[in-house]
């Protein structure tokens, strides 16, 4: 007990020493150990935060989770029994489908017929229990309703009546109450059953809506007669509060429930498993988010390690005296490494939790305020801990344990001379790892960049995780790189490192540039740590808002514009463009047309614009087209009245070439009927504003209204001065009186981009990664550069005594902080810059359309530099010569 107490006593005798007469060195061993436990578990916070919210948002995405289609001869209420014995949930409502030979209706002393199409019945209650499959456009919902495009077909409105075509039976006639919006046909119209290397099946262009116990009435026969033409499907809506937040167990849950209830029902029922095929590509994105994300994080990660270590090996000198003078006293191997692991007990257990504290205070990213560290499972956060405390006890103890095996009191003095060089210069592995980079990257090149796959047939996405290779050896590459010239540079004292120091040491540059090619070891070690801090922020900069700027072209390519009021044929949002045009928020409004248009027996969306104008109202990149840019892409369309732009997949499906001539079937707004229209196609468009991703044309709007009788818009474009929430606002109040009108701001589309990554918000994460990078920038040049001058306090005061000038004490100082800021900032940005350059290049597969340019952020950067220098200035002036006589500084040293 005793010999316990008197350990004790000496332990903490000896860290009141190290506190005393070697604080700084302490608390920067101790920062950077902070540094690194807070960056790497505010990544893990923000990596749940963000895989919690690609959860939530593929669950909200989902409008019917699973669709049971009972099979002939089965019991529908032994199938609903076992979906909800197979897993909870909120509702199970039944949905009836009949095919029908068409439907026929006159109008306006004309006959209007279309081809096969579907009629549906749903359950009551079904519309507030799936509210996304039916968006009432005129009329009322109680009653027979009738879609979009088959009113359009039709050219029918409520009140009029519509003569439906059974199969295998005489026609039956009903009256419209309603025309609707079906925005999920093509899950609600999926052919259940099919395999998952089968094709997509296109929803029926013609579908009509009967209340239950009309359809029952007439198609009950149909059912006798043609039992193959009439399906019955149960809609289940699962219990999403029982999900696990995480996608990938979330779709272990789902999927393990779904074979649950193929196990139940026997082959009575077919499953399409919505949610199970939605949680099934969110966790590829969630897995690749992670390594993103973390790829991002691990160079601020790995810099603050290094400046740890950077930190510790600063006092490697006075690390031996200790050791030496200890020896004299008649220590021990055994007592010189128990004071060194007291003190890496101390810096590991401070670092670690002031660490985890500044995570916790400042939350995860995307949420403002303090967040609780229970959120998050316990074992990263051990995880996260240990990483500290190993670090804290690698730093400090290694070293000791290595000097106090290698070096005696003799041994300790110093030496004279120069070492060999380190192994990996000898090996040229800089150069090799960057030829490594190079090739692994040029290999991805010739792929197309695809470090997202889709193989063909296959309803997945995989993810080349080997991708990210090329630009972790780029980094690494560079940062050896650095070293090497940096060291070659200042060693051989050359013309280069004079012009360097000149500005600041004047006519001693000579003379400073020799003394400092006499440690360029220690030199080389301040430009590294400051050139990896400056690259870590600028490649996370640019990329994050390269990231940001490109999620944002994807949600303003869904919604079309900031803000988008979507009407119809028969309710057209361009009827009230002078009313939207005075809105204050509204910078520029465009109208646009929407219609359809059959290319050969394939109904494809057309839209007609303005080409000289319509760049007001959105952005049009050149990657939307091919061949071209977009100014002159839309300058030949101007300059060609019948002309259209075609969609690469129409191309490829109709094999056409640039100045064929297409004849286009639209419908006529004088005679209601599909008349043929030629017109001249003069190039491709990849994407296009509201575009779906397949099929679409693009005309001139003059021309399209001359051809078909009608110049109405159904869609308008706006630009919002401000924020697109408040012009979407001012649109809604203005339209609310027409249903049939939808307006959508684009924060509304970023839920519905295609890509779960570009819908992870980082701009949270970028708070948090440019917030370290100005710390560890700052704290890379300043704080080594300090450390360094207070191990060299005794060769300056002996230059004071010897004679030197205040001043010329100072142009030393100087002289070696500008090597350094002059070095990092060269080697900091070129890397930088590269590596987010080739992250962007490797990311051309998630966006859509791909950056066209990096997004630099010159303000971030230029405040990272600022401080890079101010920290370097304040290292210099700390260090200034003291006041006090020459003797008194040498005693005390």
């Amino acid at each position: 007990m005793a010999k316990t107490r008197g350990g004790m006593m000496v332990a903490w005798v000896w860290i009141r020493g190290i506190l005393a007469r070697r604080f700084l060195r302490v608390a920067g061993a101790t920062a950077g150990v902070a540094l690194t436990v807070a960056l790497l578990a505010a990544m893990t916070l923000f990596l749940v935060q963000a895989s919690a919210s690609m959860t939530s948002r593929a669950i909200g995405a989902v409008p019917i989770d699973w669709q049971v289609q009972v099979i002939s001869g089965a019991d529908p209420e032994s199938i609903r029994k076992a979906i909800a014995d197979a897993t909870p949930v909120k509702a199970v409502l039944g949905v009836s489908y009949a095919d029908v030979a068409g439907f026929e209706a006159s109008t306006g002393g004309t006959t209007q017929t279309t081809g096969p199409g579907q009629v549906v019945a749903f359950d009551n209650g079904y519309f507030a229990d799936f509210p996304a499959e039916i968006r009432l456009l005129s009329g009322s919902r109680d009653g027979v309703l009738v879609a979009q495009q088959t009113a359009a077909n039709l050219h029918v409105q409520p009140g009029d009546t519509v003569s439906i075509k059974p199969t295998g039976l005489p026609p039956a006639t009903v009256r419209i109450a309603g025309v609707v919006d079906l925005p999920d046909a093509d899950s609600l119209f999926q052919a259940v059953g099919l395999p998952a290397q089968a094709a997509p099946q296109a929803p029926p262009d013609n579908v009509l809506v009967l209340p239950r116990q009309d359809w029952q009435r007439l198609f009950e026969p149909q059912m006798k007669l043609r039992s193959d033409t009439i399906r019955l499907q149960w809609h289940a809506r699962l219990a999403h509060d029982v999900l696990p937040a995480d996608p990938v167990p979330a779709y272990t849950f789902v999927t393990g429930a779904q074979r649950n209830l193929e196990a139940r029902t026997v082959g009575q029922a077919l499953v399409a498993d919505n949610l199970g095929s939605r949680l099934g590509a969110v966790r590829e994105d969630s897995l690749y988010a992670s390594v993103l994300f973390l790829f991002l994080g691990l160079p601020g990660i790995a810099l603050a390690m290094a400046l740890t270590f950077a930190v510790i090996s600063s006092g490697a000198v006075r690390r031996r005296m200790e050791q030496a003078l200890l020896r004299v006293r008649g220590a021990t191997t055994q007592a010189i490494l128990f004071f060194s692991a007291v003190e890496a007990a101390l810096v590991a257990v401070a670092g670690t939790a002031l660490g985890l504290a500044g995570a916790w205070l400042f939350g995860p990213a995307g949420s403002p305020g303090p967040q609780p560290i229970s959120a998050v499972s316990d074992r990263p956060l051990l995880f996260v801990a240990l990483v500290g405390v190993a670090l804290g006890f690698a730093a400090l103890l290694f070293p000791a344990w290595r000097d106090a095996r290698l070096t005696t009191v003799a041994a300790a003095r110093h030496t004279v001379g120069r070492g060999a060089a380190p192994l990996w210069q000898r090996l040229w592995l800089d150069v090799l790892l960057l030829g490594c980079s190079g090739f692994l990257f040029w290999q991805s090149a010739s792929t197309g960049y695809q470090i997202v796959l889709a193989p063909e047939g296959i309803a997945a996405t995989s993810v080349d995780y080997k991708a990210f290779i090329a630009p972790a050896l780029l980094w690494l590459g560079m940062a050896l790189l650095t070293i090497r010239l940096s060291g070659m540079v200042i060693a051989r004292n050359g013309r280069l490192l004079r012009a360097i120091v000149a500005p600041v040491s004047g006519p001693l540059a000579p003379v400073v540039s020799a003394a400092l090619s006499r440690q360029p070891g220690r030199l080389t070690v301040g430009i590294a740590m400051t050139a990896l801090a400056i690259s870590f922020a600028t490649s996370t900069a640019i990329f994050n808002t390269t990231y940001n700027a490109q999620a944002r072209i994807d949600a303003e390519l869904t919604n079309g514009s900031d803000v988008t009021v979507f009407g119809t044929s028969d309710k057209p949002a361009g009827a009230h463009i002078a009313a939207l045009t005075a809105l204050t928020a509204a910078a520029a409004v465009e109208p646009m047309q929407h219609r359809f248009a059959y290319v050969g027996a394939d109904l494809q969306d057309l839209y007609g614009i303005d080409p000289a104008n319509i760049g007001r109202a959105t952005n049009l990149s050149d990657a939307y087209f091919s061949g071209a840019g977009a100014a002159a892409t839309l300058d030949r369309l101007a300059a060609t009245p019948d002309g259209v732009l075609v969609s690469e997949e129409t191309v490829n499906d109709f094999q056409l070439q640039q100045g064929d001539t297409i004849n286009l079937r639209l419908i006529d707004a004088r005679d209601h009927q599909y008349h043929p229209v030629a017109f001249k196609f003069i190039g491709v468009a990849r994407e296009f504003p509201t575009a779906p991703k397949d099929s679409f044309l693009v005309a001139n709007a003059a021309y399209v209204a001359r051809m078909t009788g009608s110049n109405a818009s159904e869609y308008v474009l706006m630009r919002a001065k401000g924020d697109p929430a408040a012009l979407a606002r001012q649109a809604h109040s203005v339209l609310s009186f027409d249903p049939a009108l939808k307006v959508t701001d684009i924060g509304q589309a970023t839920h519905l981009i295609g890509s779960s990554l570009t819908a992870v918000d980082l701009a949270g994460l970028t708070r948090i990664e440019l917030g370290f990078s100005v710390v560890m920038g700052a704290a890379a040049a300043g704080l080594v550069l300090a450390l360094g001058f207070a191990e060299r306090r005794r060769p300056f005061a002996i230059l004071g005594a010897i004679g030197a000038r205040p001043s010329q004490l100072a142009a030393f100082l100087w002289s070696e902080g500008l090597v350094i800021i002059f070095g990092g900032l060269v080697f900091g940005l070129l890397s930088g810059i590269l590596t987010a350059w080739m992250l962007v290049k490797l990311l051309t597969g998630v966006f859509d359309p791909p950056p066209e340019t990096l997004s630099v952020p010159w303000l971030h950067l230029a405040i990272v530099l600022g401080l890079v220098v101010a920290s370097v200035a304040a290292a210099v002036l700390s260090a200034r010569p003291s006041a006090e006589p020459v003797a008194e500084q040498l005693r005390d040293l």
